[in-house]
């Protein structure tokens, strides 16, 4: 039984949104190999793919009032200064920004950035451009959720991708989230951004790997002491 627990400990479970996608993989898989078993192979590894996309690892958050987590894993590949989507309602003049490009490799959960208050949430239908285009951020289809903090109000938005079809939102207007909290999942490739309040600067470079509920990716002082970690 410990060896089992210790084999188990190394996999990370499957959400449960990927369940109906991972046994519908399988189905497909056995008729493959029925028809021909090098079909079937190729089944066998598509559901194994689609297994690891839908994983849901626990993470360890460092906790913090003055730091903000990234709320998906994947690769920086923006930083800097845009305009938010309207529906976010935090004006119309340029704010922070950083975006998480997301492959079809990543783990796809979303966390929330910061501990607050979910002030709003918006679901705006669009087109599925290639969520690495900054246009993404106007055309494509979005949730939009704004976060209120004594920092200040954070905007988080996952962007369908290219391949997307579906954003799920796990929380709700009025719900309290704590930093690095489950906050939806975004199925085959996409993007997430998030906006920031003025007195919050982004510590985290184009190009860098950020890990969701754990890289830290900005912060509202320069303190750099020891932190508690949560895990989530």
């Amino acid at each position: 039984m410990n060896v089992v627990n210790s084999i188990r400990r190394n996999f990370a479970p499957i959400h449960r949104e990927g369940y109906l996608f991972v046994a519908s993989f399988f189905v497909a898989t056995l008729i493959l190999w029925w028809i021909w078993d090098p079909l079937g192979w190729l089944g066998l590894i598509a559901t194994l793919w689609c297994a690891y996309f839908f994983r849901d690892p626990a993470r360890v958050t460092p906790v913090g009032e003055d730091l903000v987590i990234a709320p998906a894993d994947g690769i920086v590949s923006f930083a800097g200064y845009a305009a938010p989507p309207p529906e976010l309602g935090l004006g119309m003049g340029p704010l922070q920004r950083v975006s998480i490009f997301m492959s079809v490799f990543d783990c796809h959960v979303n966390r929330t950035p910061v501990e607050g208050r979910v002030e709003r949430i918006v679901y705006h239908p669009g087109l599925f451009l290639n969520a690495d285009l900054d246009k993404a951020s106007e055309d494509n289809e979005r949730n939009s959720i704004v976060v209120d903090t004594p920092a200040g109000r954070f905007g988080v938005v996952q962007i369908a991708g290219l391949i997307a079809r579906r954003i799920i939102c796990f929380t709700h207007e009025g719900a309290h989230l704590s930093a690095g909290e489950r906050i939806g999942l975004i199925r085959f490739g996409s993007r997430v951004d998030v906006y920031l309040p003025a007195n919050v600067q982004i510590v985290v470079g184009v190009d860098s790997r950020a890990v969701a509920g754990e890289t830290v990716i900005a912060q509202s002082s320069s303190s750099a002491g020891a932190r508690p970690f949560q895990r989530s």
